[in-house]
């Protein structure tokens, strides 16, 4: 009798979860539109639907970002851009404590290069790399600074082009 209770609970539970799993596979994802089924059939109309988006966040004052290029106060003394290297997009937020600095770009050699290159730069500012190299099967690199400078590294590498990103969290005076 016992055996049959808990293979009641087992099943009461998978039905559960497979309800969960319907509701959760019908329910809209937040920010998606949806239209009302219809009730009748369509008239021509000469409307189109409408949907509107949400306003874009304006930016706060000491916050930049650019595409291409390195933005204005970028702080290239601690993360100097690698020779040979192309900035894909970078930025830049001196609002927060610590400020935070961010990185992409790509170039045409191996990922162990692109570490090799980060770590010998972070090491000669005082900065300890952290136990670990990767982050599942890509190449990542976390360094520390003090009680809250941080500075991650990540690199992935395709057809002999490595496109790495760091990001950091750094101190006020560090962007000087």
């Amino acid at each position: 009798m016992k055996v049959f209770g808990e293979r009641k609970r087992a099943a009461v539970a998978v039905l559960a979860a497979g309800t969960l799993m319907a509701l959760a596979a019908c329910t809209p994802a937040p920010g998606t539109a949806t239209s009302p089924a219809p009730t009748a059939p369509a008239a021509a109309s000469t409307a189109p639907p409408t949907t509107t988006a949400p306003p874009s966040p304006s930016a706060e004052p000491g916050t930049s970002a650019t595409v291409g290029a390195l933005v204005p106060g970028f702080p290239q003394q601690l993360l100097p851009l690698m020779p040979g290297a192309k900035v894909v997009s970078s930025s830049f937020d001196k609002t927060t404590t610590p400020a935070t600095v961010a990185l992409v770009g790509s170039i045409p050699a191996p990922a162990a290069n692109v570490l090799a290159f980060y770590t010998a730069q972070l090491e000669a500012q005082g900065f300890k790399a952290v136990p670990g190299e990767t982050v599942g099967s890509v190449p990542s690199k976390d360094f520390l600074r003090g009680d809250n400078e941080t500075v991650n590294i990540s690199v992935v590498e395709t057809a002999g082009v490595s496109t790495f990103t760091i990001g950091a969290n750094i101190a006020a005076e560090s962007v000087k």
